[in-house]
């Protein structure tokens, strides 16, 4: 596949289209989330079983993200858009019949994250190409691509919450919105120009062997930072609200909302100044990144240790502000990287593993015989510091002329705020 060659006077904000295919796959991801609690009383789940429906949407989405980019590198981005807009709209209707039994919350939550993951994958490389098209802004694609995803992030669990709360059929009305907002993104990925021109030698062998992997850019820098973009995100939205559900039971699925809500809101606010931060190094976005996921864990620990909702809310909007900080990194990481043929594929590989991230509040629940959630959480933290203090050591070796951070620190901006999930890709 080749980018087409589209003028910018040709597709004037062509981009809103995708865009609005990557919110709708935001809004399905994490829509699921203020229902945990609905689930885990009406099904009478164990806190390992509702861990494993909110994980079950990673299991999906990795071979969304592997495979849904490197066929929008082969076929097209509109040919993987189209049915991964009506893979989301089954997701939704399997989530209806969720309260039948837990199988049918898997098979939701599965088909979510392969839909997702093709969104992100496909949606991120098209964003990228559209938004080329009509700005020399390199970051302007990364940047879009996140806010897309952190819209849908934001408003999806946000709508869901309020309506399980006080919705008659809490069950079935939070997912008819989704279903609206999937259905007018199909028509609009349907009328969206292609960017790439069909090269009829490529096989979707060539375009799955993605040889930039083996950058050592990608290697040393990306890979290790992709999974924290997603990780925080897991843990204030699935794993600190089923901890301290006691404080929270009157308005448990109000609370679990604005909790997803001010952690995606944070992530759109700080586009802005994440851009200005990258202009001075991408070294200093990482630095703000980590340093905001280790102060955003450690008020996590406090809202556990107080069972205080507010200590959460504050701790969400933190580790928002760190999920856009790190996604928007790791996309222009990627973007610098990919050669443009393959850069869906790339970009898939790098949101498959951010993805990894959401796998944390499961992993913590099956970690609990070996420590309190106070211990956990705390060595979650500690695991942030250690990958923060070998990025800042990767980044001196691979630009050595470039001063690291310790040099010279900005101040981390007062507007900061994945996903995160998002979901760059896309926080879920």
């Amino acid at each position: 596949m080749q980018t087409s060659d589209i003028g910018a006077s040709a597709i004037p904000r062509q981009w809103i289209k995708p865009a609005a295919a990557v919110a709708a796959a935001g809004w399905g991801a994490q829509q699921f989330t203020p229902l945990l609690l609905v689930y885990q009383d009406r099904l009478h789940l164990t806190n390992t079983m509702t861990q494993l429906t909110f994980a079950a949407y990673t299991a999906g989405l990795l071979p969304g993200l592997l495979f849904g980019g490197p066929f929008s590198d082969r076929f097209g981005r509109k040919a993987v858009m189209i049915p991964t807009m009506l893979a989301a709209l089954l997701a939704s209707l399997l989530l209806i019949a969720g309260p039948w039994g837990i199988g049918w919350l898997i098979a939701g939550r599965l088909i979510t994250g392969v839909a997702s993951g093709a969104a992100f994958s496909s949606g991120a490389a098209w964003l990228k190409e559209l938004s080329n098209a009509e700005s020399h802004d390199v970051t302007q694609g990364a940047r879009r691509l996140t806010v897309a995803m952190g819209i849908g992030f934001a408003l999806g669990p946000l709508v869901a919450g309020v309506l399980a709360q006080w919705a008659p059929d809490r069950t079935i009305v939070p997912y008819i919105p989704h279903l609206l907002l999937a259905g007018l993104a199909l028509i609009l990925v349907v009328r969206t120009p292609e960017t790439l021109t069909k090269n009829p030698d490529a096989g979707i062998l060539a375009a799955l062997r993605i040889r930039e992997v083996r950058d050592r850019r990608f290697l040393m820098i990306v890979a290790p930072l992709a999974p924290w973009v997603f990780i925080p995100v897991a843990v204030i939205l699935a794993y600190v609200p089923a901890i301290i559900h006691d404080s929270t039971r009157s308005w448990a699925m109000l609370f679990a909302a604005i909790v997803t809500t001010f952690n995606a809101g944070a992530g759109i606010l700080v586009q802005k100044p994440a851009k200005a931060i990258a202009a001075h190094g991408r070294q200093y976005l990482i630095l703000t990144g980590f340093s905001l996921v280790v102060a955003g864990l450690l008020l996590a620990v406090a809202a556990v240790r107080f069972a205080s909702p507010t200590v959460a809310l504050i701790s969400s909007l933190v580790l928002g502000v760190a999920y856009g900080c790190l996604q928007v990194c790791g996309l222009l990481e990627v973007q610098s990287i990919a050669d443009p043929a393959r850069l869906g594929g790339l970009t898939a590989v790098y949101q498959a593993l951010t993805y990894i991230g959401f796998a944390a509040s499961f992993v913590l629940a099956l970690l609990a015989p070996w420590g309190t959630p106070v211990q956990l959480l705390l060595y979650t933290a500690l695991l942030a510091a250690l990958c923060f203090g070998w990025l800042i050591r990767a980044q001196r070796v691979l630009d050595p002329k470039v001063p690291g951070p310790a040099a010279a620190v900005p101040p981390v901006p007062t507007e900061v705020r994945h996903p995160a999930r998002n979901a760059s890709g896309g926080r879920g």
